[in-house]
């Protein structure tokens, strides 16, 4: 497991990128771009859609790791015996 700095850096990682990709959107949406670039990556009017899904992504896991790092809940396994009585 990542030390509590990595996961850090991770988080701000995650929310910096969901947040301009944000900016791309509302600036797609607005129409006063045709493309937008995000450092090596070059979106086009057509690809809202993709913009949301990457939003969503970066989202999520940001989410994850806040719970990570607040020592959230952790996913249990349950084993259930089935029993012919």
């Amino acid at each position: 497991m990542a030390s509590r700095e990595e996961l850090n850096i991770r988080l701000k990682f995650h929310r910096a990128a969901a947040e301009k990709l944000r900016a791309a959107y509302i600036a797609l949406v607005d129409g006063g771009v045709q493309s937008y670039s995000i450092g090596s990556r070059s979106l086009t009017r057509l690809d809202i859609s993709k913009i949301m899904e990457e939003i969503r992504q970066h989202e999520k896991e940001a989410d994850a790791l806040e719970e990570v790092i607040r020592g959230g809940k952790r996913r249990k396994a349950v084993g259930v015996v089935p029993r012919d009585w």
